[in-house]
């Protein structure tokens, strides 16, 4: 299985690179920087240079073609301005989900965040993080084209993954390891019976392969 992942660089896509490196998968990342190249073989993933925020959709549909899946994993990051909510947040999202489209590239996963909504209220940088991200996901939702997932994690932290989860439609808010939002995407990437579904995900009681069991339907 061939999967490519925009933001490859991130904290997230990284622990997924790893993870799915490891089981035998093919795994590209989209970087922007050549710098961070090496990082990327390190995990065990092919880099791949290119700017979402200049790219055109059949440039990126150039590299998504022959993929079995993709997995929007890009953000502006913390300390980027209003600006850049829309252009990465927002804009690559859209872009990245087109591109997959004309790629043929129907397993689409994207990493969204909780309390994300288009009509989210307030002027403070978190707020427009949030709007641009729940633009994103009503882009994603609409394209038929596309088997998506969507995945909203809690908040966020660097602990050491425990692997239990708690993946549902509506969690409540709470903290998740990075490195357990990465397994439920390696288990998501491969489950393709959990298309059309918008999951949140925080600490719980399940095993990350039976949490994602239980929401496709298995």
């Amino acid at each position: 299985m061939r999967t490519v992942i925009a933001g490859g660089h991130g904290q997230i896509a990284l622990r997924l690179e790893r993870l799915l490196a490891a089981r035998g998968d093919e795994v590209a990342g989209i970087i922007r920087k050549a710098e961070q190249a090496d990082d990327l073989r390190e995990a065990g993933a092919e880099p791949v240079v290119l700017d979402l925020e200049s790219a055109s959709v059949d440039e990126v549909a150039g590299r998504l073609r022959g993929a079995d899946a993709a997995v929007f994993a890009a953000g502006a990051g913390p300390g980027s301005g209003a600006a850049r909510k829309d252009t990465v947040d927002k804009a690559a999202a859209v872009l990245f989900a087109d591109a997959a489209v004309k790629a043929g590239v129907r397993r689409f996963v994207i990493v969204s965040s909780m309390g994300a909504d288009p009509q989210h209220q307030g002027d403070e940088i978190f707020d427009v993080y949030l709007r641009a991200k729940g633009e994103a996901d009503a882009y994603v939702r609409g394209l038929d084209a596309l088997n998506w997932t969507i995945l909203r994690p809690g908040q966020l932290t660097d602990d050491a993954g425990t692997g239990l989860v708690r993946l549902e439609a509506h969690t409540g808010r709470g903290p998740i390891p990075r490195d357990d939002v990465a397994a439920v995407l390696a288990e998501l990437v491969d489950t393709p019976a959990t298309a059309g579904l918008t999951l949140e995900l925080i600490s719980g009681p399940a095993p990350v392969s039976v949490a994602v069991k239980a929401v496709a339907g298995n």
